[in-house]
């Protein structure tokens, strides 16, 4: 997309300088200028505006982003559709001065316990907000929360790229697309669906990387990454940083657990786990459970703008206290030895009940059989390599055209991604040979009938049968289809069928004595062949039609009409016939259209012109009267 910096969107929105540009669209840093304030304005890249569907959810999204009211969510303030200058479709946002939380953590590095819960505590509120509206943001990452100057957290991006609501559901395949894979939930990948579940692991996620300083599945390979989510557990932060304190360990393991029900349920269950938390570590804290009604507390690190510096966490967190301690009273002895005894007892039924149900899991039950990861998307190499990992084999079906899936790729498995397999057991793929397209046959000059069912053969389907006049094709024959001939179209395509109703008949009008101009346009325009002659007339002036062909009445659109228009009365100069002999002086007068009368005297046998009237030279209409005199 060229750079529109200077432009004057929808007249209001000046573009000062591009801020960020991604696969969907390019970002603006503008000024309002009916309001005077400093705005960010959003413009969609220009194929993906051409694709209506897309513009229709793109505008939809923009409205339920702007429905949330959060002062932890970038705000959506207008949307529309740029009419004068370049056409674009953008939507218009509050413009946050500042950087990503991805660029703070390549500044700072892991940070401390307490500055990971101040920046993650405003994401939860934010996502409280918006979990009880019912919108699902999917894509959260460090790259779409904003650090503002002040210090301010935000989310941007609220559900403009992705699905809006609540349990709607994508493939599996274009999860990956529209997600980052490193903060995908397994669900996602695995079942394309997403809900509010999925926003708590994207963000449990993120906490583990504030703590950590590193995401917990490395690699470059996306699909590996995907199938790691739903295979693997994510490890304890502790594990990486020994100072994280266990209940923040228990934190982030239930909020990434694979299964989505032993994740908190929603941004506000999270919300209230986060502030209990924060308490516990420093109750003088009790500010940062506020959905930030109150002025932003800056970070105590702020994002500088020079080279990536590693911060050790040398720093010691106190573990947290249980509030449920309580001091025992002070009993007799035997009442203690009675009560151990008891505790012990009932602590080895458990233990022994325990031990039974795991040993039937591992070995007899579904605990005994391998999960098979999600292959949607991967090659046969990649694939292979994934499954004989896991001690499985890899079979190649069959080949099935898909619209998503490149040639080549696995579509999809069998048993699925998710179903449980015995270890050395076989998986069956089936792969893309692409996207299917048919070629749209000629059907010029055939019936509807044979048409019909020859579109049928190929998997085409009429759905709408048309009637146009045709010069060229006979009445009920078809003219032409739509999408035309040898176009490429998908398996059940539509085609409209266009079918002649022979040649349309025009009425034509009597030109005589109107325009001849007049005529030709007229003629023309109705689809008229027209031939123009003119002619001298004594009765039309000139430029008015004389006479047509054909006259008055209906004729055969395209057919050729005749014209003969007045080029005026004719007027000629009387010869010099003098001395000429009477015959041959008939003859020169008679030639210019003259009628010519003889005036004899004498009695000589040869006579010769010796008047004339009018005189020679003298201008008169072709036809008129001329008088010789001969002797």
């Amino acid at each position: 997309m060229s750079d529109l910096t200077g432009e004057v969107i929808d007249g209001r929105y000046k573009l000062n300088r591009i801020v960020a540009s991604g696969g969907m669209a390019t970002i603006y840093a503008a000024t309002d200028l009916r309001l005077d304030r400093l705005i960010a304005v959003k413009i969609m890249h220009p194929h993906l505006a051409q694709d209506e569907k897309f513009v229709e959810r793109f505008i939809r999204e923009a409205k339920a982003a702007a429905a949330l009211s959060h002062p932890n969510i970038v705000s959506v303030l207008d949307q529309g559709w740029n009419q004068g200058g370049t056409p674009c479709v953008f939507i218009v946002m509050e413009l946050v001065e500042g950087a990503t939380l991805r660029d703070y953590m390549f500044e700072q590095g892991p940070t401390t316990l307490p500055n990971a819960l101040q920046m993650i505590i405003p994401v939860a509120s934010a996502l409280s907000a918006a979990h009880r509206l019912g919108i699902v943001h999917r894509d959260i990452k460090p790259e779409n929360i904003l650090v503002s100057n002040e210090g301010r957290i935000k989310i941007a991006d609220f559900g403009l790229a992705r699905g809006a609501l609540l349990g709607t559901t994508m493939t599996a395949e274009s999860s990956v697309i529209l997600g980052s894979v490193s903060y995908l939930s397994p669900e996602q990948v695995q079942r394309g669906v997403a809900d509010a579940r999925s926003d708590i692991y994207s963000l449990g996620l993120v906490l583990f990387e504030l703590l950590t300083g590193q995401k917990p599945y490395q690699g470059e390979d996306p699909v590996q990454i995907a199938i790691r989510h739903v295979n693997e557990r994510v490890p304890a932060p502790s594990s990486i940083n020994p100072n994280i304190p266990i209940e923040i360990d228990d934190l982030v393991l239930r909020a990434t657990d694979v299964n989505p029900d032993k994740r908190p349920a929603d941004g506000t269950a999270l919300l209230e786990e986060l502030r209990k938390l924060s308490e516990k570590i420093d109750p003088r804290k009790r500010q940062l459970s506020l959905e930030l009604d109150l002025p932003p507390v800056p970070l105590k690190e702020p994002v500088k703008e020079k080279e990536r510096k590693k911060k050790s966490h040398n720093a010691k967190i106190t573990p947290l206290e249980s509030e449920n301690e309580v001091k025992r009273e002070k009993t007799g002895k035997t009442k203690r030895v009675s009560n151990r005894v008891r505790r012990n007892r009932r602590i080895a039924s458990v233990l022994l009940l325990s031990l039974i149900g795991l040993g039937w899991y591992a070995f007899a039950g579904p605990g005994s059989k391998i999960v098979v990861p999600s292959l949607a998307g991967a090659t046969v190499k990649e694939a292979k390599a994934v499954l004989e990992n896991l001690g499985l084999t890899l079979k190649i079906g069959s080949e099935e055209f898909s619209e998503d899936i490149l040639e080549g790729r696995i579509i999809k498995s069998d048993p699925a991604g998710g179903g449980r397999i015995d270890e050395g057991g076989e998986v069956t793929v089936i792969t893309s040979q692409g996207k299917e397209r048919i070629l749209v046959p000629n059907l010029i000059g055939m019936p509807p009938v044979a048409a019909q069912k020859l579109l049928e053969e190929n998997n085409l389907v009429v759905s709408e049968i048309t009637e146009e006049f045709s010069g060229e094709i006979s009445s009920g024959l078809v003219i032409r289809s739509i999408p035309a001939e040898g176009e490429r179209v998908k398996r059940d395509s539509n085609v409209i069928l266009i079918i002649s109703k022979g040649i349309e008949k025009l009425e034509i009008v009597n030109y005589k004595g109107k325009s001849g101009e007049q005529a030709l346009n007229e003629l023309s325009e109705s689809g008229f062949e027209v031939d123009t002659k003119y002619v001298f007339s004594e009765d039309l002036p000139a430029g008015a039609v004389v006479s047509q062909n054909p006259s008055a009445g209906a004729a055969d659109k395209g057919s050729r009409v005749t014209l003969l228009v007045s080029k005026g009365t004719e007027f000629v100069f009387i010869p010099n016939a003098f001395a000429l002999s009477e015959i041959k002086a008939i003859t020169a007068l008679e030639d210019q259209n003259l009628r010519v009368i003889v005036k004899k005297v004498g009695t000589k046998k040869e006579k010769f012109v010796t008047n004339i009237s009018p005189k020679v030279g003298t201008k008169v209409k072709r036809g008129s009267k001329v008088t010789i005199t001969v002797g």
